[in-house]
Order: structure tokens, then sequence, then C-alpha cells
């Protein structure tokens, strides 16, 4: 290579390093189009086009090979599309997965509740296969965004559709937890009482954990 091919190429790696690094611009979410409109382009194929949303949606999250801040995007638009996607493929678990675990991780309470909502609002339609979103969603509330009242209402429509859903101890039980967060004892107790008599826990070891966990809310005996 010939001296001025070397310096060329040296100044074309200079100019190159004392460029500013680019610039991701996130490209605006367009609102979802109308349901029915939806329906009528998948041509007999929903679950076809949902999974195809998805992946236009996710489209949003990465643009030019950069990573777009959650914060840039509209989460109202971002909420409708998610929630279209859902009515187009009932039985997907993605959008609220995504709603869950991936957009309300997002630095902004406002826009992580439009995603916790749309999991609690969506939840009763199938709690069998939604409630490990509405679980998490509950647990989102309580740690991330510090709202132990958010964090309790999802906990409670848990509870309420326990028998439906099949929960897990810890899923049952995650309203006990928050009110004592809370330092509602009271309503601790009652919830152990409630769940104790209401028959749908027929596992020993969660009815004497159970049962451990009112004895130890009892009130001191003076």
């Amino acid at each position: 290579m010939t001296p001025a091919l070397l310096l060329a190429l040296a100044l074309q790696i200079l100019w190159q390093s004392l460029q500013p690094a680019p610039r991701a611009q996130a490209a605006e979410l367009p609102a979802v189009p109308p349901l029915a409109l939806l329906q009528l382009a998948s041509l007999g194929e929903p679950v076809a086009l949902a999974k195809a949303s998805m992946l236009y949606v996710q489209s949003h999250d990465e643009q030019a090979g950069l990573s777009i801040a959650f914060r840039a995007l509209d989460y109202v638009r971002l909420r409708d599309w998610l929630a279209t996607i859902l009515t187009l493929d009932p039985r997907s678990q993605y959008p609220l997965l995504a709603a869950s675990e991936v957009y309300a991780a997002v630095s902004d309470p406002e826009r992580a509740r439009l995603m916790l909502e749309l999991v609690y609002q969506r939840y009763r339609e199938d709690p069998q296969r939604r409630w490990p979103w509405l679980a998490h969603a509950a647990l989102v509330a309580r740690h991330q965004l510090h709202d132990m009242p958010l964090a309790r209402r999802y906990a409670a429509a848990l509870r309420s559709q326990a028998g439906a859903a099949q929960l897990p101890a810890w899923a049952r039980e995650l309203e006990i937890f928050i009110a004592e967060d809370m330092q509602q004892s009271d309503s601790a107790r009652t919830l152990i009482g409630a769940l104790i008599s209401s028959g749908q826990i027929t596992d020993p070891h969660e009815l004497a954990f159970l049962a451990h966990r009112l004895e130890q809310l009892a009130p001191a005996q003076h």
C-alpha cells in the first residue's frame, strides 16, 4: 500500500472517530386500524395477522439496528395495538407478556400504568391462561411503582378468580402479603380466613401455613 493510500485510510478512520454517535429516532407508531378492517384484511386468518401485527409493533423497538427507548414510544397507541392483537388471537400469551414484563419496565410510571391496566382489564376474559401476567403486574405495582393500593387491586382480582384460574399458592396468597405490607393486619386476617373457609385450598401444607400466618397476625392479648 502506497504512503498516499495509508494516509487516506488513516484520515478516514480519524474522521469517522470524530463523528458523533448516531442517534436513534423513533418512527411514530401509527394508530391501530379499526378491528373490522383488520379482520377483513386477515382473509380468515386472524391468528396469522395477529402474529404479524405483533412483529410490526415490536419493530418500533429496534430501528436501523438501534435500540429505541420505550419512553419514546406512544404508549396509548401501543396499548391499543396490543389490545387489538389480543382480540384477533385471544389464546395468544404474547401481548400481555409484552405488556407486563417488557413495556411496563419503562422508567415512566404513567406509561407503565397503561400497560398494567391493559393486563388487568383483559385478565377476566381468560383467567386460566392470563393469571401469570396479572400476578406480574401486581409485583410491578408493588416493587417498581411502589403503589400498594394498585398492587392490592390486582392481587384481589387474582384471588377472586382463584378457582377459575387454579392459581398456585403464592399467587393466591399475594393479596395477604400486600395487606401485611400495608400494615393492614385485620384485613390480612380476614383474607386468610376467607381462603381457608372457601374450600379452594386442599393442600394440608398450605392450610397449615395459612393457619400459622393467622396465628401470627392475631392481636396481642393484654
